[in-house]
């Protein structure tokens, strides 16, 4: 195998702390427009601790929680909502309909078990994530799950 010399026209230029600072406030300021758009009751919480944070925000009959583990390019977005506790009622069937849907219905989502819940649940890295990815990430979890719910827990639901 052969790597080629790295060459100043390949390297990426590093960000100043003050670029860093900005993309960071950037990224918490698109997370928390997008909740101020989806929030339904105003009731939008937040935590934040050792360089993470935690949002809670309802849309239609689900709590949303997204999950921002930093600042840098390699930290993770992370949305999720749960739709089902568990255990849940004819459970091979319910794994049978969520992998069905995990096929054809979720777009970047996914429904996976998260503890002792279903949960609809999307996750990326910051790096180059747009404020539009960030949106439509956020908006499919929610939409998503409050799509999925109450069907969810009437057929299932223990």
């Amino acid at each position: 195998m052969t790597t080629s010399p790295a060459s100043p026209e390949t390297l990426a230029p590093l960000a100043s702390p003050e670029e860093e600072a900005i993309a960071a406030a950037d990224h918490i300021e698109i997370i928390e427009t997008v909740i101020a758009s989806l929030d339904q009751d105003q009731s939008a919480m937040v935590s934040h601790r050792d360089g993470g944070y935690l949002w809670k925000f309802s849309y239609g009959s689900v709590e949303v929680y997204v999950q921002l583990t930093g600042t840098n390019d390699n930290d993770i977005l992370t949305v999720w909502s749960p739709v089902l506790g568990l255990p849940a009622k004819d459970e091979p069937k319910l794994m049978r309909h969520l992998l069905e849907m995990n096929c054809g219905e979720t777009f970047e989502a996914c429904f996976g078990i998260l503890g002792d819940q279903v949960v609809v649940l999307a996750s990326r890295p910051l790096a180059d994530m747009s404020a539009g990815e960030t949106s439509r990430t956020m908006t499919i979890v929610a939409t998503i799950a409050d799509d999925n719910d109450e069907a969810l827990q009437a057929e299932y639901g223990g």
